[in-house]
């Protein structure tokens, strides 16, 4: 039976321009676009109506799975929960970040992410989500057992993204010790002499496994064809690394040398929606409303609060982007960078992924949200 919706008198926001007009949404696909309204259908009211939104790095699962310290949720629970908060946000593609390679530092044990990845794939085939979740496998190459880790979603199909991490002082985030200081002497109340052995036995295990993970991660990756991404680039020779390994995502460069150098390489530079709201990053980097007027913003991310990912593009077109551009960001370009080619822009032939906006002024309220066709908020 043929499924259809008629969505009327919006403000539709194409990859390159504004229509008023009305969308034909047909068996979960967008069936015609036409300027002006039509007297059937639901009447938007003159709302935006912009694609769905497609997140590429978001760590909130965690925060529903553990929310306080050695506290850990029911699976199901945890995922249904950050799914709701997703979907309301106008995600309907998530790509939910899996922590790879645990230490001393924190992360989570050996199967506990495997069993994280099965409660997503059950609860999907369930019909308990809104929002369409694939993974993100967040490898922290300078652990000794991230390999263990990674070798558990060999089989995944629902891996499309993974990207090369090491967060060790004096790589990447933590060029100087300034941000590496207030994240683990200040927060875990170390002595100078604990702190300073802290440092070495890090910079110890990034020494003797980033490089060779790295390269093992890489190569997995290339043979399944799931896309990589590179994370906290500093310098041309973090880039040039990068080019090497094939990567088609900068994430969060923390340098204009190398989010331009990454830009310009053709890799999409992904920056911190809650950088763009905030208007600085929370870790003392480089701002992305920076890199957004150098023109070397590509994508962003929700990261840590999913609505950022509505709230950052106002704000850009507030600043004089363009809203088309800005929406772009938040949809077409992350799922184009992913192979995401059904999704991520309002045209004909591809998923009915939408999201229906009103923004009076200031922060933009989701008034309904569809994916495939379907309403899901």
């Amino acid at each position: 039976m043929t499924r259809e919706t008629v969505l009327s008198n919006a403000r539709i926001v194409l990859e390159d321009n504004i229509l008023d007009g009305t969308l034909v949404l047909r068996d979960g696909l967008i069936a015609d676009i036409s300027e002006g309204s039509s007297t059937e259908g639901e009447d938007m009211e003159g709302d935006f109506l912009i694609p769905g939104l497609v997140e590429l790095h978001t760590d909130h699962l965690e925060a529903h799975y553990s929310p306080r310290p050695g506290v850990r949720w029911g699976l199901t629970a945890a995922v249904q929960s950050h799914d709701a908060q997703v979907v309301t946000s106008g995600i309907t593609t998530v790509f939910d970040c899996l922590r790879m390679g645990s230490d001393e530092d924190g992360g989570f044990e050996k199967g506990e992410m495997r069993a994280m990845a099965n409660a997503i794939a059950e609860a999907q085939n369930e019909d308990r989500l809104r929002a369409e979740h694939l993974i993100h496998l967040r490898c922290e190459v300078s652990t000794d057992n991230v390999l263990e880790h990674y070798e558990e979603f060999e089989d995944d199909p629902l891996v499309r993204l993974v990207s090369l991490m090491d967060h060790a002082p004096g790589q990447r985030q933590f060029q100087t010790l300034e941000q590496y200081i207030l994240y683990y002497k200040k927060k875990r109340g170390l002595t100078d002499d604990e702190f300073d052995a802290f440092c070495k036995r890090q910079q110890d295990l990034s020494a003797r496994y980033a490089k060779p993970h790295r390269d093992a991660i890489a190569a997995s990756c290339a043979a399944r064809n799931i896309s990589v991404a590179s994370h906290d680039d500093a310098t041309l020779e973090h880039v040039e690394e990068a080019i090497g390994y094939g990567i088609r995502l900068a994430e969060f460069p923390t340098s204009v040398e190398a989010a331009k150098a990454s830009h310009g390489a053709g890799m999409s530079v992904l920056m911190g929606a809650p950088n763009i709201v905030r208007g600085k990053s929370h870790s003392g980097n480089i701002a992305a409303r920076d890199l957004a007027n150098m023109g070397v913003l590509d994508v962003l991310s929700s990261d840590y609060v999913p609505f950022s990912l509505m709230h950052a593009p106002f704000i850009l077109a507030d600043e004089g982007m363009d809203l088309p551009k800005a929406i772009n960001m938040v949809s077409t370009t992350p799922a184009r960078t992913v192979g995401l080619d059904d999704r991520g822009a309002i045209a004909k032939g591809l998923r009915a992924d939408l999201v229906r906006v009103r923004r009076p002024s200031g922060v933009p309220v989701v008034r309904s949200v569809w994916r495939q066709g379907r309403r899901v908020a």
